[in-house]
């Protein structure tokens, strides 16, 4: 009798093994503790996470830039510009990327919100001066901003030109205006010139039609991705083609129309309010907001899948050799704080992942 109810047991244990679908993901978890290892905490809604060595620099919305080492020691760093930051729904301090060389000469690139007759965005550099962030030069001005739909991600792509995110505004025409600024894929030089290789001349618009796109990345080869909300759901991965039209508001999910590109992937009727994207091995990660996972896309077999779960809302994520980085934003007004919110966490990525 007592194999026969063991055996009953050892059945239905295999039997729930076997019915656990994958797209369930795993729990944020390593030898570190059940989720991650918790490099700082009491971060106020970070947005863009940048290393150096054993320094990290993070933006957080407030309008603060926060240094943090591997040891977890952690120090507020001023930051001096000629137009306050207006954080305000989803705007205020957002993107921040380090310039290629700033070990030599201290300059990074931010993306912030401001008022002056009106809310508006602008991308400039700054430059760090005995641990002072001070105001360099504005390379772009008055992108049209919002409570809602700033974009705001900032990064250097493999051609060492800058690309910006820009996101609709709250109003949904200007994605599909050229002459507007608002929801598109800005490109850059560094100096805040414009290209000769842009698609469009005289202009900064690497692709448009976007509503409000917050995650890029790029493959070895050069080819280039974008994570974008979608409206109601129905947000998207996108392969993006210099000169490209991606179709807001005209087109989503699976629907087409001539001359508009159709996403890569998209949620349909599921949320994932995708923010920060890295490309590694083949695989794209992005961090989700109101998804509250880090969502794995494999873009050779066409698949998606949670990768990570179980910390809230994440906003934007790293990854170099073995280890994942990724921070929380259960304090931007949307989430459910735990204490010590919000955090910077690091995973340890398997070999079977690498």
């Amino acid at each position: 009798m007592k194999y026969i109810w063991a055996m009953a047991l050892v059945l239905l244990l295999v039997a729930c093994n076997e019915s656990e679908p994958v797209e369930e993901g795993e729990p944020v978890s390593n030898n570190k503790g059940e989720r991650g290892e918790v490099i700082a905490s009491n971060l106020d809604v970070p947005w863009d996470i940048n290393k150096v060595g054993q320094s990290f620099y993070i933006s957080e919305r407030r309008g603060t830039i926060v240094n943090v080492q591997e040891d977890g020691t952690k120090k507020e760093m001023p930051l001096q510009l000629d137009k306050k930051v207006v954080q305000q729904g989803e705007g205020g301090l957002l993107g921040f990327v380090l310039h290629p060389d700033f070990k030599e000469n201290g300059l990074a690139f931010l993306y912030h919100t401001y008022e002056a007759q009106g809310r508006f965005n602008r991308v400039l550099t700054v430059k760090l001066v005995d641990g002072t962030w001070q105001e360099e030069n504005v390379l772009i001005d008055r992108i049209p901003g919002s409570n809602i739909h700033n974009g705001g991600r900032l990064e250097i792509g493999p051609d060492q030109l800058l690309y910006i995110t820009t996101g609709d505004a709250a109003n949904e025409s200007s994605a599909q205006d050229r002459n507007s600024l608002a929801g598109k894929i800005l490109r850059m030089n560094m100096d805040g010139s414009i290209p000769e290789s842009n698609p469009f001349a005289n202009s900064y618009v690497y692709s448009y039609g976007h509503r409000n796109p917050q995650g890029l990345a790029w493959a070895e080869d050069g080819t280039m991705y974008a994570a974008e909300h979608g409206s109601r759901a129905y947000d998207e991965i996108n392969l993006i083609k210099p000169g490209a039209n991606y179709g807001w508001p005209v087109i989503r999910g699976d629907e087409q129309k001539a001359g508009m590109e159709k996403p890569l992937f998209h949620s349909g009727k599921d949320t994932w309010a995708p923010s920060g994207l890295v490309y590694h091995n083949g695989k794209l990660y992005m961090a989700g907001l109101r998804g509250e996972q880090i969502r794995q896309f494999d873009v050779k077999k066409g698949t998606s899948q949670i990768y990570k779960k179980g910390v809230g809302r994440i906003r934007d994520l790293l990854i170099e050799d073995d280890s994942m980085y990724f921070v929380t934003n259960n304090t931007d007004g949307r989430g459910t704080p735990e204490p010590d919110d919000d955090k910077l966490y690091r995973i340890e990525m398997t070999s079977q992942e690498q």
